[in-house]
């Protein structure tokens, strides 16, 4: 079908708070501006039940931040839309082109803020009980492990963050690390070990889950010795790195080999007019704190690039 052309300054594709922090921006240069979210607005942050690092709160649920994020967004203008999916993008031309199922939104810039997605665990069972025993959001599922036993798989942040969370469910949690230390801070490794529910498997590999209908065993290797083992669980929680939303970008943007977007200091991409946000691109550190900087970037770029046209 015929779509209607929308004219617009400025298409930010993410909302999460790389894409809110950007809306705010550009909201207040009064830029014609819209966020295209094709997911959950607040992306990974809604998944994360206690936030301790993010300025400001010295404890705030991942929920309320990113409702905070929103609600600022759109008192100042910011128009948001998350139920108009993105369809396709052509991005080379002097105007780039963003196709949703609806309309095609003609841009002077444009701000890629897709983030990443959960990296799915790599072992042979994991499409087999995904739902069902295999979870990567312990906000999402945790609940319905009261009482339970369950594995976390991971060695950052997150990891730690979520089997101290699922002790609020689980009688107990495994947390099972391929290796003898952990990336994750000081001050979480703490926590976990004073936990009495937790208990820390290190040098071991999950290397797959067993069950009939449900998990109800996973299968570790130590990485040092070989020997492989099972432990009775009822559900797995996998934190092992993310994966970027860059599929639609690839054939215009120059991507890392792990598919992440290439940008300078300043967020531009190697195309004018197209910049990357948080996640999504390559970086050391994926923080809220450093999301919200790359967005901020992005949109002060963005204006200078709009206004010199």
């Amino acid at each position: 079908m015929n779509k209607d052309i929308k004219d617009i300054d400025l298409v930010i594709l993410g909302g999460g708070p790389a894409g809110l922090t950007a809306g705010i921006y550009a909201s207040r240069a009064k830029l014609n501006m819209i966020i295209l979210e094709n997911s959950i607005l607040g992306g990974q942050v809604r998944n994360s039940y206690t936030i301790e690092n993010y300025p400001g709160f010295k404890n705030v649920e991942g929920s309320k931040l990113a409702d905070i994020m929103q609600e600022q967004a759109e008192e100042l203008g910011a128009v948001i839309d998350e139920f108009d999916p993105v369809e396709d993008v052509r991005i080379d031309g002097e105007y780039k082109l963003v196709e949703t199922e609806s309309y095609i939104y003609k841009a002077k810039s444009l701000i890629i803020a897709t983030g990443a997605s959960p990296r799915k665990l790599p072992i042979p069972n994991e499409g087999k009980f995904a739902g069902k025993g295999i979870h990567y959001c312990a906000v999402c599922d945790g609940a319905m492990y009261e009482g339970k036993v369950i594995a976390v798989v991971g060695g950052g942040n997150s990891a730690l963050e979520e089997a101290i969370f699922l002790t609020r469910f689980a009688e107990k949690v495994y947390l099972i690390r391929r290796y003898d230390y952990f990336r994750g801070e000081k001050s979480l490794l703490d926590q976990v070990e004073k936990n009495e529910k937790i208990e820390i498997l290190y040098n071991e590999d999950l290397v797959n889950v067993e069950g009939t209908n449900f998990v109800e065993k996973a299968i570790i290797k130590n990485t040092l010795t070989g020997e492989e083992k099972s432990i009775d669980i009822d559900g797995v929680f996998g934190y092992i790195g993310t994966e970027p939303k860059t599929d639609m970008f690839g054939k215009f943007i120059n991507l890392t080999k792990n598919g992440y977007i290439i940008t300078d200091e300043n967020m531009n991409t190697n195309i004018p007019g197209v910049y990357a946000a948080g996640d999504v691109r390559e970086k050391l550190y994926r923080q809220i704190t450093t999301a919200v900087a790359d967005g901020t970037i992005a949109a002060l770029e963005a204006e200078k690039f709009i206004i010199s046209k």
